[in-house]
Parts: structure tokens; C-alpha cells; sequence
């Protein structure tokens, strides 16, 4: 089968029925279903797509996952105690939500900070819609938002609200990580 791939929308030669979009950081529309023994299309070496069809009903709806799995971790307000109070590294928390613009703009700079951080940090999101007492518990009033947590404790001065580049980003934590409160 020949793929085209053009504005980061697949399009296929054999006409197959739509599937639904499928939002993440970059929008992604899929307008057929892929047929093929695999049900994977390779981009790179980090990027793999894979389609899994659920055919309840007359019509077949496609599930679309990225194999490409990133050092951040999403978190509910169950596993908040154990990955965050608990962590025996400092943990950044970023609440998020998918509709919000800066949460998506400043997604690859968490990314290359979760990577680059690794070592000295854990880095975990958390969605603002689906998590509402942890919103409410840490007066999360505006999206995004970061706040770095040592020993169960939110650290002081660490909360930081909207937007930030990644060189800010880096001075924020590195600031953070190399003071008193947190060594």
C-alpha cells in the first residue's frame, strides 16, 4: 500500500472508512484506517503509530497510539501520594490540561527537561480536568502550572504559573535544585 504523508495528515490509495481525529501536542488527523498485517507505520526510530480497531458496532473506530513513550509520567490524584509525597527525589509537577495552548506550547521543552533532568529529578503532569481535588488542595488557579515537591513538601518559591522557554525553564530548576531548600 502507498502512503503519502503531507501536513502531518495520512492519506491512503484504498478508499477505507474515516476514523475519528485523534488530538496530542501536534494535531493529527487520520482520514482512513491503515490495513495492513501490522497495523503500525514507522516515522523514526522514536515514533511509531499503531491502530487497533474496536468493531462494536457498524461502524469500526480505530484507537490511535504513539509508541513513542516519553520520560514524563501522567498521574492521577491515586498515585499522587506514593509518586510524589513519598519520592525520595525532588519531583516536578506540572498540571496540564489538553485544551490549554501554553500547556501544549511548552510540552517539548518538559520533555527535553524530564530527559535531561533525569538523574536529579523526577518529572511528572497531571491533568487539571480529570483531577479536580488535587486542583483544589493546591490552589492551582492557572495553566500551566509547576511546582517542585522535596520530601513530601511543596518547596517554597517553586511554583511557577504559564508559559516559560526552555533556557528559563532550565534556570528556574537549576535555581531551585542547587539551593538551600532543596539540597
Amino acid at each position: 500500500m502507498d502512503i503519502v504523508i503531507s501536513n502531518s495528515t495520512l492519506f491512503f490509495r484504498q478508499p477505507l472508512p474515516p476514523v475519528p481525529t485523534v488530538s496530542s501536542f501536534h494535531k493529527l488527523n487520520i482520514t482512513t484506517a491503515l490495513t495492513s498485517s501490522k497495523n503500525q507505520l514507522l516515522f523514526s526510530p522514536q515514533i511509531k503509530l499503531s491502530l487497533t480497531s474496536t468493531n462494536t458496532s457498524a461502524v469500526s473506530r480505530f484507537t490511535v497510539s504513539c509508541g513513542a513513550a516519553g520520560p514524563i509520567t501522567e498521574i492521577n490524584q491515586a498515585q499522587f501520594p506514593n509518586t510524589v509525597l513519598k519520592s525520595d527525589r525532588p519531583v516536578l509537577v506540572e498540571f496540564v490540561a489538553n485544551w490549554c495552548g501554553p500547556c501544549r506550547l511548552i510540552a517539548p521543552a518538559m520533555e527535553s527537561i524530564a530527559q535531561e533532568y533525569g538523574d536529579r529529578l523526577v518529572v511528572v503532569k497531571i491533568d487539571h480536568d480529570a483531577n479536580p481535588q488535587l486542583i483544589e488542595e493546591y490552589k492551582v488557579y492557572g495553566l500551566p502550572t509547576l511546582i517542585l515537591f522535596k520530601n513530601g513538601k511543596e518547596v517554597p518559591e517553586s511554583r511557577r504559573e504559564g508559559a516559560i522557554t526552555k533556557v528559563k525553564l532550565k534556570e528556574y530548576l537549576d535555581f531551585l535544585l542547587e539551593s538551600n531548600s532543596v539540597a
